[in-house]
């Protein structure tokens, strides 16, 4: 569910109009409302202060189940490692290491691959079968899939 729609649903089942929802957060009713649109994104302290007002964790109002990955490395994604916009607005669909102000950190799959094998690599896990399952699992995200559409 995206955030939007929880937001509207969160103060919806409170009861609370946009206007009593921007006071308790400290923005005007117009911020609530481009919230609920699906216009922008709450801020990382707004959200704070969401999470404590409808009683839920930053990552519900996010909409991340525990099942999120970043779109461009697979990382899980949480609250805390969520990136941003130029603006400040978070985008859900990336780790901050990968995407941050507005640009990817990554364009060469293979550069990913290699940082990424060399920091996962374990006894357990060696390398070369790190580098297959990156080779074969990054190709399928949102990221990698859309620069290979335009190419």
């Amino acid at each position: 569910m995206e955030t939007k729609t929880i937001i509207n649903q969160l103060r919806m089942k409170m009861g609370m109009s946009q206007e009593e929802v921007a006071e308790k957060v400290f923005v005007t009713r117009q911020a609530v409302s481009r919230w609920e649109n699906g216009d922008t994104v709450p801020n990382t302290d707004t959200l704070k202060l969401l999470s404590e007002l409808f009683g839920v964790s930053v990552d519900e109002l996010l909409g991340l189940t525990g099942n999120s990955v970043c779109q461009c490395c697979g990382m899980p994604l949480n609250a805390a490692v969520v990136s941003s916009e130029k603006d400040g607005a978070l985008n859900t669909d990336y780790c901050k290491w990968c995407y941050s102000d507005g640009k990817f950190a990554y364009t060469d799959i293979d550069k990913l691959i290699d940082f990424c094998a060399e920091h996962m690599a374990s006894a357990e896990h060696p390398e070369t079968e790190v580098r297959a399952y990156l080779s074969d699992m990054l190709p399928k995200l949102k990221y990698w899939r859309q620069r290979a559409e335009k190419s």
